[in-house]
């Protein structure tokens, strides 16, 4: 890295700028923009990820108070509180999602042979919603209750780096299990699902694709036993049965065979059910895979609690869409540093409390987290001297 860069223009230098140029001459992003615009939008937007600023006027306060680095930031545009707003007003929020998923495609290659703790060589997916609540006063187009606004991010995790392989945004009121139509289905892959998307009729739609899907029954889905495999009762397992759904509209729905699984999980104290048509995978693995679910759950958190999708800088369902894509392809574009820059030893939020802190120094990214472990190194010395 060029010492003459900053530590923000060093991060950019990792977005393939050309691809998004593609995207913005889609949508005629720049059509008629005479000052800011698509690619400064996202800088100013991206540094507001990366910084955690909380308005429009903290975005413009503190580029403004740089002013003499921001054109070594990339950002050749006046920066205002009125032009970002104007911008995220009026340009489609399309380009920042087709630009997304061209960060996530490269960020998957990267994760293709990230380990998750089971020895299994096909694409394992969770597939979860979460929502993001709104003031209904200021967002009334997301009216999701009597009282309350919100939209729902509907995603796809890859298990492998916990990179979001699809995601869609949707107003509050769209139930969750529609968007199971959405996906688009590889061969070989697993899906675990929450039972809140039992669903016989889709769930049958992954079968014919010849995907697997992994979810947990309801207390009140009735099934027919055909046969038992033995099982281990001291591994958790308590029963590993061939079933044939027994109301007739499920059966109607899923008219082929079952694998329920009952298994015991000591920690929590639960008794679960699980239902799939994988009949190759042993018993205990489909009960350690499923576990794997709630990477899912811990995505939401992660995004929720260190970006900025919880308060938004603008009002418009544009504004929105646009600064959860944007966020999102932070989000990925952080993943591929780190695995490009071999940080392997950093957590995503170690990384961004660095940048957050050092965005506008020109120091190189390597060096820079370098420079934190010797720190550490030093420390932990010191201590143990103390000690001693």
């Amino acid at each position: 890295m060029n010492n003459s860069k900053t530590v923000f223009a060093q991060i950019m230098e990792f977005l393939p700028l050309y691809q998004f140029q593609k995207c913005v001459d889609k949508y005629n992003g720049d059509g008629r923009v005479r000052n800011f615009t698509c690619l400064d939008q996202y800088y100013c937007m991206a540094f507001a990820q990366l910084t955690y600023r909380e308005s429009l006027r903290d975005i413009d306060s503190c580029l403004n108070a740089m002013r003499g680095k921001l054109y070594h930031m990339g950002i050749r545009g006046s920066v205002r509180k009125s032009t970002i707003a104007d911008a995220n007003e009026n340009r489609d929020w399309r380009i920042y999602a087709e630009f997304a998923h061209i960060l996530i495609m490269k960020a998957r290659r990267l994760y293709a042979d990230e380990d998750f703790g089971l020895d299994l060589d096909n694409t394992v997916y969770a597939f979860d919603s979460t929502t993001i609540d709104l003031c209904l006063n200021l967002f009334p187009w997301a009216r999701f209750r009597k009282t309350k606004a919100a939209v729902k991010m509907h995603t796809l995790l890859d298990i492998r780096g916990s990179i979001p392989a699809f995601i869609s945004i949707t107003d509050g009121s769209v139930h969750d299990v529609n968007t199971l139509d959405d996906l688009i289905l590889e061969p070989g892959a697993f899906y675990l699902i929450d039972r809140g998307y039992l669903d016989f009729k889709r769930l049958y739609r992954i079968n014919t694709a010849q995907a697997f899907f992994f979810t947990r029954a309801k207390s009140n889905t009735k099934v027919r036993r055909l046969y038992s495999r033995p099982v281990d009762k001291s591994t958790g397992l308590r029963s590993d049965q061939t079933v044939m759904l027994s109301v007739q509209k499920s059966s109607k729905d899923y008219p082929e065979k079952l694998r329920r699984i009952v298994y015991f999980d000591e920690e929590t104290g639960n008794r679960l059910t699980f239902l799939t048509n994988n009949f190759e995978l042993p018993a205990l693995t489909v009960a350690k895979l499923y576990k794997l679910r709630w990477r899912v759950e811990l995505f939401f958190k992660w995004i929720k609690q260190h970006l900025r999708i919880k308060s938004f800088y603008g009002q418009s369902p544009n504004a929105v869409r646009a600064q959860i894509w944007i966020a999102i392809s932070v989000y990925v574009l952080v993943a591929i540093l780190k695995k490009e820059l071999r940080l392997e030893h950093h957590s995503l939020y170690n990384i961004l409390q660095v940048f957050s802190v050092s965005i506008f120094e020109k120091v190189p990214i390597n060096q820079l987290f370098t420079d934190i472990e010797q720190q550490n190194e030093e420390t932990d010395n010191c201590i143990q001297l103390n000690l001693l």
